[in-house]
């Protein structure tokens, strides 16, 4: 794959992005403001809201209203709705469109029992033509740019993604994101990107293939990129505690060389600004609780003696003074001078 210099782009509708690029993907209690901001200063070309709940949107409570605030600092901003019927997912997206994300994402991928289980999010791909009428209908229902998130498919024996990608850019979607597993696999095996690269490389496709599952380097997503010709890469749980992978991968793109590794000082302050960022948000105790999984899925720390240990005294800290401290002598134990 040649250096990524830029010149060539990747369109979404009128939203404009690099060739090759490389954005945070949705995640439920994880893709807050404060981290999709965090991700963008370390290099992510565009970033995804929460999951969104169509109907909690239209009885205006106040937690779900609250996922619709953007910030210009952190566009270009993707608003991922999910529901299960066509009525309240257009009302649903009226009110999303007036929170001015630059893209509206239609979530019929989220795998969990409370979503896909009442027939939202992958529960659509038992019902695809409810999938398609939906899409269709919320295309016409908002003039910003609308696009999807999906699976393979239901399970092992339902891997439709190939005709389900045709039937949904007939819907006039402007973009498909893919995650390379069924819902039966939940979040467990590999994610399967060769029929990725089947959507990507069917002649009829002529919308963005975005590739999504297992993306935890580097060296990866470049992979990745050579082996499927996908026109952008989602990146998820790989950036618990991890935000700078962002930089990591553009670099390795842009140069062909790999990142040196980000001195620690640095790694502690970003990990130290999700802190505050999460406590000022909500308050000190929940803030800390927010962040919790983000301070034990750091590799930061794991190469020091008894790890274990500390990663549950952080779990267990309950003012920001206590669990600085904690990280502090952790950073001691790696470099005893620092």
């Amino acid at each position: 794959m040649r250096k990524n210099t830029y010149l060539c782009t990747m369109k979404i509708a009128n939203i404009v992005l690099p060739e090759h690029a490389v954005m945070l993907a949705p995640m439920e209690d994880v893709t807050d403001v404060g981290f999709r901001l965090q991700c963008r200063h370390y290099g992510a070309d565009m970033v995804y809201s929460e999951f969104v709940s169509a109907d909690a949107l239209i009885r205006n409570v106040n937690k779900t209203m609250q996922k619709l605030q953007v910030l210009d600092e952190e566009r270009p901003v993707v608003i991922q709705i999910y529901g299960k019927d066509v009525a309240s997912m257009v009302e649903a997206a009226q009110i999303v469109e007036q929170a001015h994300p630059d893209i509206l994402d239609i979530n019929f991928g989220c795998p969990v029992k409370k979503v896909a289980g009442k027939g939202a999010g992958a529960g659509l791909l038992q019902n695809i033509p409810l999938m398609l009428q939906i899409a269709r209908s919320v295309v016409d229902a908002v003039k910003i740019p609308v696009t999807c998130k999906t699976r393979l498919g239901w399970d092992h024996e339902h891997r439709i993604i190939v005709d389900l990608a045709e039937q949904l850019q007939d819907q006039g979607i402007a973009a498909l994101a893919i995650h390379g597993r069924t819902r039966s696999q939940m979040y467990t095996g590999e994610a399967d990107w060769s029929l990725i690269k089947a959507v990507k490389q069917n002649p009829r496709m002529h919308i963005p293939i975005i590739g999504n599952g297992d993306v935890t380097s580097a060296q990866i997503a470049r992979q990745r990129f050579e082996e499927t010709g996908v026109d952008g890469i989602l990146v998820g749980r790989a950036t618990f505690g991890r935000p700078w992978i962002f930089k990591e991968i553009k670099h390795l793109l842009q140069t062909g060389e790999e990142m040196p590794p980000m001195p620690l000082s640095e790694c502690i302050l970003a990990l130290k600004h999700q802190v505050e960022e999460s406590v000022a948000r909500i308050d000190e105790y929940r803030g800390i609780l927010h962040i919790r999984r983000h301070l034990a899925a750091t590799p930061i720390f794991k190469g020091i003696p008894n790890f274990r240990d500390t990663r549950i005294a952080m779990l267990r800290a309950e003012t920001v003074s206590e669990l600085y401290a904690i990280m502090d002598r952790a950073v001691e134990m790696i470099q005893p001078n620092a």
